[in-house]
């Protein structure tokens, strides 16, 4: 990706301190989300890195759907949302883990997604690797095959790579590292 487009988005990302805990900044990506240039950019970017051989793209709630649903869509694939606990009717897989201010949970439905299934994930910020960790071990309990994961930010102080690294999650690629 160029520079300008780069210099772009990152100058629409802001940075909200303290929030939702003290001690943690939070990405803001309304700004980017507001200008149709800048969305536009950030799903060409992800669909650039994404493998094109894929059956399904996996959001997490919330800010993920934002960016999965297009991304999905221009590569042809499904849509599959993983989502908070109440969320989703039906029968469930539950999977918890730790964020950088807490711990959470995400859950998948248990027919959302085939056996052998290629799986893109994408998210808009890859942080502690909790979520992504947390997705990738509900991909594996429904038997499908995580070929990549996409994110708009990377958060590289916090380690999130190595982690999902330690995972056996080698295949990821960030818009904007900071």
């Amino acid at each position: 990706m160029s520079t300008s487009r780069q210099d772009m988005l990152r100058g629409l990302i802001r940075d909200v301190p303290d929030f939702p805990e003290p001690g943690v900044v939070f990405k803001d990506i309304t700004p980017l989300l507001a200008s149709a240039p800048a969305f536009e950019t950030s799903i060409e970017e992800l669909i650039a890195s994404a493998p094109h051989d894929i059956d399904v793209v996996v959001g997490m709630e919330a800010r993920g759907f934002i960016f999965a649903a297009p991304v999905a869509l221009a590569l042809g694939a499904g849509f599959v949302p993983v989502r908070k606990p109440g969320k989703l009717p039906g029968d469930v897989l539950s999977q918890g883990f730790d964020l950088e201010y807490g711990t959470a949970q995400l859950n998948v439905r248990r027919d959302a997604i085939g056996t052998g299934a290629r799986v893109l994930v994408v998210d808009d910020v890859l942080a502690t690797g909790g979520t992504v960790g947390a997705t990738a071990k509900l991909l594996e309990q429904l038997g499908a095959e995580l070929v990549h994961v996409s994110v708009l930010i990377e958060l590289s102080f916090l380690s999130g790579r190595e982690r999902l690294h330690s995972l056996g999650i080698d295949n990821c690629s960030a818009v904007l590292s900071v």
